[in-house]
């Protein structure tokens, strides 16, 4: 028995000496080691890890100049604009629009038109009356740049922005453009 708990001790005593450092010896712990990453699906590109870097620094080791990250080519406005077109927005159509009261406090006064002969007609008709209220047009149905810029030189001094307007069209009930949007009404 004497000799059982003897070899515990002793093999105890040489397992502690083994792994034991000097008192003012910094600690060495092993790095923790993460999983390796699953791709679930890879369609090329630029590597996104010098996004990542940043937010990892354990693992980072000791300081490593950054990677450049490439910068994203901003061209000219209309180039911007041109990659947006065409824009359809399913849940409208020229027509008219029935007149109605809204209640939307701080609502920005807007306007709703498209590439088609009512909307034209609509801003010659009220270009100076838009430019009064500073509303912002939302051109919802519009297919080519060139559409877009003929828009833009029947009502100079109005902005006209290429958006979808499906989910505006579906909050505010609203069918048909052209259409004048206020804190207090809808009109056509």
């Amino acid at each position: 028995m004497k000799h059982i708990l003897l070899a515990a001790t002793v093999g105890m005593l040489s397992a502690t000496i083994a792994t034991a450092q000097p008192v003012n010896a910094p600690s060495r712990k092993a790095p923790p080691v993460s999983p390796p990453l699953v791709v679930v699906e890879d369609r090329g590109g630029v590597s996104a890890l010098p996004y990542y870097q940043p937010l990892n620094p354990q693992d980072a080791g000791p300081a490593q100049p950054a990677a450049p990250v490439p910068t994203p080519r901003v061209g000219m406005p209309g180039e911007a604009e041109a990659v947006m077109l065409p824009v359809r927005s399913t849940h409208l159509s020229p027509g008219d629009e029935p007149r109605r009261v809204i209640r939307a406090p701080g609502l920005m006064p807007l306007f709703l038109v498209g590439d088609d002969d009512r909307s034209r007609a609509w801003l010659r008709q009220r270009r100076a009356a838009l430019q009064e209220l500073r509303a912002v047009g939302l051109v919802v149905n519009v297919a080519t740049p060139q559409a877009l810029a003929a828009l833009r030189r029947l009502a100079p001094g109005l902005t006209l922005a290429p958006v979808s307007g499906d989910d505006l069209a579906q909050r505010l009930g609203i069918r048909h453009y052209p259409v004048l949007i206020t804190a207090t009404g809808i009109e056509p």
